[in-house]
């Protein structure tokens, strides 16, 4: 019998954390995300496939018996602690773990083995070079800002920081690497692209609240608008602590001032 370390959903697992430069947490648990009680009263964590905390994304690798009954898994003549076969057991958590880590500000990712180059039993065939590709797109964003801040994101972690819980909650992204602190507006590729850049200015002028040297602020922008962006000559925005970063279309980050 194989062991976790061995199994698809570790290779899916291990997949992602090279997409995203960060190691999963895997097995997670939060306090908020519970099965139902027992015959104690006490209700246990139920665990999440794989949490990225930088990323704030959960990914959930669900087989082929989250989706149809089998018998092997199911066990329909014994009940659980929710009064129900496991098969319907796992139904009801795996719903319940698809409305609180949303309702929890995570951002939640489920693959299946459809998803990926798998065979007819949904067993990967362990293809990377196509598995890594679907992955890159299932773990996507829809909108291009998202898509901009997402890759930020990944160059931050690579580049030791930690992505924080932003102290003025319309900030895109806060980092911080020792003393050093980072503040960060991205935009996606837009039709206004001169309007939008003043405005993503406006908007970081507006959260320096603080005069701490080591705080630094990064305006991040698809290559289509880095012209834009660098209207503000270079001078005016190292006395602000203003650095612009291009996003390319496959994914680079570029700071303008190398």
């Amino acid at each position: 019998m194989g062991t976790r370390d061995d199994c698809d959903e570790a290779y899916v697992i291990g997949l992602c954390d090279r997409i995203l430069r960060e190691n999963a947490s895997t097995q997670h648990t939060f306090d908020w995300l519970q099965g139902d009680p027992g015959t104690s009263g006490r209700r246990a964590k139920l665990p999440v496939d794989a949490y990225w905390p930088g990323h704030q994304l959960v990914v959930e690798y669900r087989e082929l018996q989250h989706d149809q009954p089998m018998h092997h898994f199911d066990k329909p003549d014994r009940l659980t602690v929710s009064g129900v076969h496991r098969g319907e057991q796992r139904a009801l958590y795996d719903a319940r773990r698809d409305t609180e880590i949303p309702a929890h500000g995570l951002r939640l990712v489920v693959i299946g083995p459809a998803d990926l180059d798998a065979d007819g039993r949904g067993r990967l065939r362990r293809n990377e070079r196509a598995d890594l590709a679907a992955l890159q797109n299932i773990l996507a964003r829809d909108s291009d800002e998202d898509r901009v801040t997402d890759a930020f994101r990944t160059w931050l972690l690579a580049e030791g920081w930690t992505p924080v819980e932003p102290t003025d909650r319309w900030t895109d992204l806060e980092a911080v690497r020792g003393q050093e602190r980072l503040i960060c507006e991205a935009k996606g590729r837009t039709s206004e692209k001169g309007i939008d850049a003043d405005i993503a200015y406006g908007q970081l002028l507006r959260r320096m609240t603080s005069q701490d040297p080591h705080i630094r602020y990064a305006l991040v922008v698809p290559s289509s608008s880095v012209k834009a962006a660098a209207r503000v000559p270079a001078h005016v925005r190292e006395l602000l602590r203003i650095d612009v970063y291009e996003v390319t279309d496959d994914g680079k980050v570029c700071s303008l001032t190398g």
